[in-house]
C-alpha cells in the first residue's frame, strides 16, 4: 500500500482576505459609527426597534472583526504541533458569531415583549431618519463585498448579512412611518420581534453549519455518495474504502480515502485526475489517497 497527497486549491481562496482587508476595515468603521448613532438616538427616541437594530449591527461589527482576525490567523504557516496551521479559527469565528447573535436575539425578544405591556412614546421622525441612514450604511457595506462574494464563502456570508441588515433597517423605517402617521406605539416592539425572528432564522443555519464543521462533519453541499461514486469511476479503481471528508476552514475542504486499484500502472495520472475532479466538482482541495492492491489489504475486506 502507498499513500499520495495532493493540494489543488485556487489562489483566489488563499488570497481572498488579502485583497479584502480594506473592505473589512471600511465595513467595521462604517458599522461601528452607525451603531453609536443608532443606539444614542434609540435611547433619545425611546425606540426599541432602533435599539434592537443597533444591537444587531454591533453583533455584525463583532462578526466582521472575528472573521477578519480568523482569516489572518488562517494564513499563518503550520507548525510541528499545529500541522494544519490555524485554519480552523475561521470555523470557530463562525461558531462564536452564531452564539453572540443568539444571545442578541434573546435580549431583543425579551425587551420587545416587555414593551408590549409597557409601551414607550416613540419619536417616529427620529426613527425614520436614523434607520434611513442605516439603509445607506448597510447598503454601502454590502457593495464592498459584492466583488468577492462568488469566490469565498466568508465574503459571500458578509455580503448576504449586510443585504439582510439593509432590509431590516428598511423595516424600521416603515415602522417609523406608521408610528408617525397613526400613533400606534405597539408597532415599535412588533417590528423588534420581527427583527429578532429574522436574525434567529439566519443564525440557526449558521449555528448548525459551524457546529457541524467544528466536529469535522461533511460540509454542507458535499454529497458523500456522489464523491464515492466519482472515485469509484476512476480508471482501474475497483472499490472505495475509508472515505472521510471534512473542512479545514470555512473555505477549504479535505478528503482522505483508500482506493482498491490492483494495477499500479498510471497511479500518478489517476491521482491527478482525482484531485482535479474533486477540486472542480466538490470544492475539495486537499486530497490524500492510499492505494490498496487487493481487497484483503484493508482490515475487514469488502466491509472496511
Amino acid at each position: 500500500m502507498s499513500g499520495h497527497h495532493n493540494h489543488s486549491h485556487s489562489h483566489s481562496h488563499s488570497h481572498t482576505f488579502d485583497t479584502h482587508n480594506r473592505s473589512f476595515a471600511m465595513a467595521v468603521v462604517l458599522n461601528l459609527g452607525f451603531v453609536i448613532i443608532e443606539a444614542t438616538y434609540g435611547v433619545l427616541a425611546g425606540s426599541m426597534a432602533l435599539l434592537a437594530d443597533a444591537g444587531h449591527n454591533l453583533s455584525d461589527v463583532t462578526g466582521l472583526l472575528l472573521a477578519w482576525g480568523a482569516s489572518w490567523l488562517a494564513k499563518r504557516q503550520g507548525t510541528s504541533r499545529a500541522t494544519y496551521g490555524l485554519q480552523k479559527t475561521t470555523i470557530l469565528a463562525a461558531l462564536f458569531n452564531a452564539v453572540i447573535l443568539m444571545a442578541a436575539v434573546g435580549g431583543i425578544a425579551w425587551e420587545s415583549i416587555r414593551r408590549f405591556g409597557d409601551p414607550s412614546e416613540v419619536t417616529g421622525l427620529t426613527v425614520i431618519v436614523v434607520a434611513g441612514i442605516g439603509v445607506l450604511i448597510n447598503g454601502a457595506t454590502m457593495l464592498l463585498f459584492m466583488a468577492g462574494r462568488k469566490g469565498d464563502l466568508n465574503i459571500r456570508g458578509a455580503f448576504l448579512h449586510m443585504a439582510a441588515d439593509a432590509g431590516i433597517s428598511l423595516g424600521v423605517v416603515i415602522a417609523g412611518v406608521v408610528i408617525l402617521f397613526t400613533g400606534l406605539q405597539w408597532i415599535d416592539p412588533a417590528i423588534s420581534l420581527v427583527i429578532a425572528i429574522i436574525i434567529f432564522i439566519g443564525t440557526w443555519q449558521l449555528l448548525k453549519d459551524s457546529v457541524n464543521l467544528a466536529v469535522d462533519a461533511v460540509p454542507r453541499g458535499i454529497d458523500t455518495a456522489a464523491v464515492s461514486a466519482c472515485l469509484n469511476q476512476l480508471p482501474g479503481v475497483e472499490a472505495v474504502h475509508h472515505l472521510h471528508i471534512w473542512a479545514l476552514s470555512t473555505t477549504e475542504n479535505a478528503l482522505t480515502v483508500h482506493l482498491v486499484k490492483p494495477d499500479p500502472d498510471h497511479d500518478d495520472a489517476v491521482i491527478r485526475q482525482a484531485s482535479d475532479t474533486l477540486a472542480h466538482d466538490f470544492n475539495i482541495g486537499h486530497v490524500t489517497i492510499q492505494w490498496e492492491r487487493t481487497h484483503s489489504d484493508c482490515p475487514g475486506g469488502e466491509h472496511c
